[in-house]
């Protein structure tokens, strides 16, 4: 595998089963979400420590967002997870090994905090109200919930060995 096929983003028409684009995003892309309006497309990228957004109108990547933590290496901050909130003001990101959550403001693409979690944090979730965010860590073996409207970790439940996911069953109606 060459090195940018470690970097590729790959647009394909689900109807034609035919490629639209390829676009380069920083090494090992793990995750992307659209924005619910599907004019932008998020891309985390693992090793390469940073979020490409791209606008889907002209598949460019319109942003680049990094991640500095002092006193955490640069090569520990891996983004792999994340999630956006329905409005699109915000996004979460799990940063691996950094052992925190990212919060982005979606309109600016600027951190706006980091919440420390547990250990190897991967994935996470919003829960439908999007009042309580969870996040999965793998190396401490727990989920930890944040108050999203304080941003700030409230406990930690262990779960067993090195969860990985997280799904939030919607509410009955």
């Amino acid at each position: 595998m060459s090195a940018s096929s470690q970097k590729a983003l790959h647009l394909i028409n689900t109807s034609t089963f035919e490629p639209i684009d390829n676009i380069l995003v920083d090494q090992r892309p793990r995750q992307a979400e659209f924005t619910l309006d599907g004019k932008e497309l998020w891309v985390s990228s693992e090793i390469g420590g940073t979020i490409s957004v791209i606008d889907m109108a002209t598949h460019k990547v319109k942003k680049t967002i990094s991640f500095q933590i002092p006193g955490v290496r640069a090569d520990q901050i891996q983004p792999v997870g994340m999630t956006l909130s329905h409005d699109n003001k915000r996004a979460f990101v799990a940063l691996g090994p950094a052992n925190r959550v990212a919060v982005v403001n979606a309109e600016t693409y600027e951190v706006m905090k980091y919440i420390l979690v547990g250990q190897r944090v991967w994935h996470l979730a919003l829960t439908p109200e999007e009042d309580l965010l969870l996040t999965t860590n793998g190396v401490s073996n727990d989920v930890t919930f944040i108050d999203v409207g304080k941003l700030q970790a409230v406990k930690s439940v262990g779960v067993g060995r090195y969860p990985w996911g997280v799904a939030i069953k919607p509410k009955s109606k």
